[in-house]
């Protein structure tokens, strides 16, 4: 099936008789026939047992995603924070390291670079844009992963992929990308040589603002018994003495996420989470052709404008991610605008304040208009140093164009910047 059909059907099959729209199992619990059965599953969980892991509606879900991006599977989380910090604690131990290019999510920086420092792993940052051997140059004995976004929050640095799934392999580690803001429907990092995919479910996916999701996705291509992940090749003294390898072959990464990971700390998302985003999921390839479309138009009036210092839109040519775009992004950049305000941090306050359509809010990818400040609100912690490595310049706005008639989110523009 194409994307358009996958979003529709994938996931859910209706029974005999059984609903059309996926049904909603609002239970923390299953009932199961004797205690053999039960202490059977905590070998090899083959059904739900408990929904602190896994529920019949997200499984729904999770089926789609990975569908859409290609994997043997995927585990939603709570959040997309969830997602990528268990998408390393499934890889790294106390002690170990893993690297990520510095074009990241502010939220996702401290994550990186406080918090699991906090843990013992430490996260080496790169210039996304750098050559190969500067990246190879940042690599250790410990190193056991390499993380990106395809399309960087809020710089809209389109990551080469391909570069970066190739230094990691050399190095006998995985990628994991947080492909967000592109979504399947624009690219699909597994095709280019990405190991793990996660996302904010919140986003585009979603698409209306209803619900905080994350999920991880594997794309069952690693070879975890290369020699440095003893952890899937090896007894889970944890978990009944389980080698994830051997008893789960190619899905080894996921089950252990969700076995170790998601038993432990239980960052699951509820059944109704799910049949939310779900909702969401059918109409995201109408929805993204729309964004697309929009962002474009929105693009072109901003680079006509004397107040605007700079644009940053892939799909514009001239764009100094246009090229790579046209190769992981040829149906479109997403919705997502990043301008600079001539003036500085005052001058982007200023024309935020006065847009009326579009909403100041924290929050991006929505099906309305949305605006934010990252250098005041999303990246607020980072030191200045840190907002020039994330490609956060003062006066930047991280500009998240909706569905609304483009005439109508260009008419607000203009009178905010008339105003100015």
């Amino acid at each position: 099936m194409r994307d358009e059909t996958k979003c529709l059907h994938s996931g859910y099959t209706p029974e005999n008789g059984g609903p059309r729209v996926m049904p909603i199992v609002q239970s923390t619990t299953y009932v199961f026939d004797s205690t053999e059965h039960i202490g059977d599953l905590f070998n090899l969980p083959t059904a739900h047992m408990y929904s602190r892991f896994s529920n019949p509606t997200v499984e729904c879900v999770e089926k789609k995603i990975a569908d859409l991006e290609g994997g043997v599977g995927a585990m939603c989380t709570s959040s997309g924070q969830a997602a990528s910090l268990l998408s390393i604690l499934n890889l790294c131990n106390s002690g170990d390291s893993f690297i990520s290019t510095s074009t990241i999510y502010g939220g996702t920086v401290n994550l990186f670079a406080v918090t699991l420092k906090r843990f013992g792993i430490e996260c080496i940052f790169v210039d996304a844009d750098a050559d190969e051997a500067e990246i190879e140059a940042a690599f250790k004995p410990n190193t056991r992963a390499v993380f990106g976004e395809t399309l960087a929050n809020p710089a809209l640095a389109v990551l080469d992929i391909e570069k970066f799934a190739r230094i990691a392999h050399k190095h006998q580690v995985p990628l994991i990308i947080d492909n967000t803001f592109a979504t399947p429907i624009l690219c699909k990092p597994i095709q280019y040589g990405a190991d793990i995919v996660v996302h904010s479910t919140s986003k585009y996916m979603d698409g209306h603002a209803l619900q905080i999701g994350g999920v991880i996705v594997d794309s069952g291509n690693f070879d975890w018994s290369n020699g440095k992940f003893p952890e899937f090749t090896e007894p889970d003294e944890s978990y009944h003495g389980v080698v994830y390898t051997r008893e789960f072959g190619n899905m080894a990464y996921i089950i252990k996420a969700r076995m170790q990971l998601m038993r432990d700390l239980g960052c699951y998302p509820a059944a109704n989470s799910a049949f939310l985003l779900n909702l969401g999921l059918e109409t995201l390839p109408i929805r993204m052709k729309r964004y697309c479309e929009n962002a474009l138009l929105v693009a072109k009036f901003f680079q006509a404008c004397d107040q605007i210092e700079s644009v940053r839109y892939s799909a514009l040519e001239g764009d100094p991610y246009h090229e790579l775009a046209q190769k992981y992004l040829p149906d479109g950049s997403c919705g997502v605008i990043s301008i600079v305000m001539k003036g500085g941090r005052d001058a982007a306050v200023r024309f935020m304040d006065g847009l009326k359509l579009a909403s100041n809010e924290v929050h991006v990818a929505d099906i309305r208009t949305c605006v934010l400040h990252p250098a005041s609100a999303t990246h607020r912690q980072l030191t200045d140093e840190q907002l020039v490595a994330a490609g956060v310049n003062p006066g930047l706005i991280r500009f998240s164009v909706g569905l609304e008639n483009v005439e109508d989110i260009i008419e607000d523009i203009r009178q905010s910047l008339e105003q100015m």
